[in-house]
């Protein structure tokens, strides 16, 4: 028989992790309905946070405490933009394109595998655009609902892909940029599939968790 491959979760994860078994136990609800999945291998945390206006948005993937990756958005009278800002040696999929030479963050969409299979570098423009006559705008990111950021990151040295979905509206003079979840695999080296929430191999953490449990209702679906 073939051995299963086993993965370390981060110690702050399997903290929190026991944390809600603990508030389970207080609250009297089942362990059982709180139970990580023996084959669970990908995080998934979902979230509706709007960006501000120039200011970025730390991204901690793996809920380690270190920010991974900052979503940026800037509006001023003239010129507008979207972005991401990478940390460290980390990577996001993308592509360049047209005579001066652009490149882009690429809006994936869902059900697509992101790993070593995707053209990986700096890539941190998403939107771009001016006000002042003409009103242009462009980018792979202008008014989509539901696309995905693939992203390459390093727990412990390792290479772990992941991605964040988002939401753009582009209304002048304003935007509107929305971060609606994101997720990492836990294995490393193993790609992630854009979109993929549900599953025996995935946890997902709610900011709420251990409040619903306190009131006996369980805060993580598989």
């Amino acid at each position: 028989m073939k051995s299963r491959s086993s993965s370390n979760l981060p110690a702050s994860l399997d903290r929190r992790l026991s944390a809600y078994a603990l508030a389970a136990g207080a609250a009297g609800v089942s362990l059982a309905a709180v139970s990580v999945p023996a084959e669970a291998r990908i995080v998934y945390t979902p979230a509706h946070q709007t960006l501000s206006n120039r200011i970025p948005f730390p991204l901690d993937l793996n809920h380690d405490g270190i920010t991974d990756f900052s979503l940026f958005y800037s509006s001023y009278s003239h010129f507008f933009g979207v972005s991401v800002t990478i940390k460290g040696k980390n990577q996001v999929a993308g592509y360049c394109q047209g005579p001066l030479g652009y490149c882009w963050a690429s809006a994936i969409p869902a059900r697509v595998r992101v790993g070593q299979n995707q053209r990986l570098g700096p890539f941190s423009l998403m939107l771009a655009g001016r006000y002042f006559s003409s009103r242009t705008s462009g980018g792979p990111w202008k008014n989509v609902h539901n696309r995905y950021l693939g992203l390459k990151f390093f727990i412990k040295g390792k290479v772990h892909y992941g991605w964040a979905r988002l939401t753009v509206a582009v209304h002048s003079p304003l935007l509107t940029v929305t971060l609606t979840g994101y997720a990492y695999e836990t294995i490393p080296n193993k790609p992630i599939i854009t979109g993929k929430t549900k599953g025996p191999d995935v946890i997902t953490l709610e900011p709420a968790t251990l409040g619903r449990l306190a009131q006996g209702a369980s805060g993580i679906s598989a």
